[in-house]
């Protein structure tokens, strides 16, 4: 079942993959956190990211299983809070890509399947394995699958120690394989103007 997953951002500058991605290798989610929706909404990608009940799906795999193909000079990412999560975009065309920790050291990417070809993701990852932060309208409703965070993390974490012990997290394209610091400098919010939009 598993296979590459394409991806781009909304004007196609930024491409790549996730490579060997499947239920086996990483977790499809969908998240209602305040935090993934204000990433959305601050670049003004609301439409192309959200589904119902401003739901974010995501991909949380392997940190050295994805390839920039194209537009790597393009990324850029925020803090969003004083959290540790990195949120990444195509400065480009302002399209929210990916999440991580703010360095290598814990590793981890979640890419935004927003953007990915929705035959690959329906093929090779599958439906979604659960909701996260389900607002209290949508429990109610049979087709939404409540899931904890904490289920999730126990998840993660075995992928983490795999991570760790075969060396993948220097092999992250988007952090220094030596420093284990992102490619490009982030940035908090307030946002400089460039992100804004009227």
């Amino acid at each position: 079942m598993s296979g590459d997953v394409h991806f781009s951002c909304q004007c196609g500058m930024v491409t790549g993959a996730l490579t060997r991605a499947g239920p086996q290798s990483g977790d499809h989610v969908v998240c209602h956190c305040t935090d993934c929706q204000k990433f959305a909404s601050v670049l003004g990608a609301e439409t192309r990211i959200f589904g119902a009940f401003r739901g974010t799906a995501l991909y949380q795999g392997r940190c050295a299983a994805m390839s920039i193909s194209t537009g790597k000079d393009k990324l850029a990412c925020l803090h969003l809070t004083e959290k540790p999560t990195l949120r990444w975009y195509a400065a480009c065309c302002n399209t929210p890509m990916f999440n991580t920790y703010a360095n290598s050291r814990v590793p981890y990417i979640t890419t935004l399947l927003a953007n990915c070809i929705p035959d690959e993701v329906e093929q090779h990852i599958g439906p979604a394995l659960g909701h996260l932060f389900l607002p209290s309208e949508a429990k109610a409703k049979a087709e939404f699958v409540s899931m904890s965070f904490a289920h999730l993390m126990r998840r993660f974490f075995i992928r983490m120690i795999k991570d760790l012990m075969a060396g993948d997290r220097k092999k992250s394209v988007l952090f220094d394989p030596l420093t284990l610091e992102p490619i490009t400098q982030p940035h908090r919010l307030p946002l400089p103007r460039r992100l804004l939009r009227d």
